[in-house]
């Protein structure tokens, strides 16, 4: 009887692998990922107020684009403003005209960075009214959270809201962590309300102090 044979091809491993290599389609590039931490985490931020984690996304080409320049620099007079303080009363900026001012703008009330550089202009007040200037913050908070920050920290100086940031933006302060934390920038102005200095600092608070007095002092 004739022998009947039977030859069955198993795929190889090396044919299978390729295979599989060959039918998968290339992937996009997975967009790089910026996590910022919760509240419990803000010191790091020294800032930064979020009641969850938030995530956000962007491209490797979008952090290359990113770029945020000041409108108000050395030797230009800011954008006029009137914004209530921490009792609800109307301030301008006009009205400190003929004697210099410090304005300062911070990201929020109660974060640790604020309330540290907060202190400072507390601690070191009578050197600025020794200068004859007056010291202004400003940040996007309410009256009643300036209120409740001043009454709090004993602090004497002016505290203004600008909600919505409007004066924020028209004065061109930056912002840092690529958009997601409003910046601290102080802006020195002289007695006729130009600007004689634009100090950055975020996680240096305390410094916006030592640089304002500086400047101060060598106005007199």
């Amino acid at each position: 009887m004739a022998s009947l044979s039977f030859s069955h091809s198993l795929p190889t491993k090396h044919s299978t692998v390729s295979n599989q290599l060959h039918s998968k389609t290339p992937k996009a590039p997975t967009p790089q990922t910026l996590v910022l931490l919760p509240s419990s985490s803000q010191s790091l931020f020294y800032g930064l107020k979020f009641a969850t984690a938030v995530s956000c996304k962007t491209s490797t080409a979008a952090f290359r684009k990113i770029s945020i320049f000041a409108k108000v620099t050395k030797g230009t007079t800011p954008p006029p403003f009137t914004l209530k303080d921490q009792d609800g009363r109307s301030v301008s900026l006009s009205k400190f005209k003929g004697k210099p001012v410090v304005v300062y703008f911070y990201p929020a009330d109660e974060t640790p960075g604020c309330t540290k550089q907060a202190c400072a202009f507390r601690d070191s007040y009578e050197k600025f009214k020794k200068a004859g200037a007056e010291v202004v913050g400003i940040s996007g908070d309410s009256t009643d959270s300036h209120k409740a920050f001043a009454q709090k920290y004993r602090l004497p100086f002016t505290l203004l809201s600008d909600e919505g940031n409007k004066v924020r933006k028209e004065w061109g302060v930056p912002s840092d962590l690529f958009g997601a934390l409003p910046g601290r920038e102080t802006y020195v102005l002289d007695k006729n309300g130009v600007v004689q200095l634009v100090y950055n600092n975020q996680f240096q608070p305390e410094k916006h102090i030592d640089e304002t007095l500086k400047l101060l002092q060598s106005l007199k």
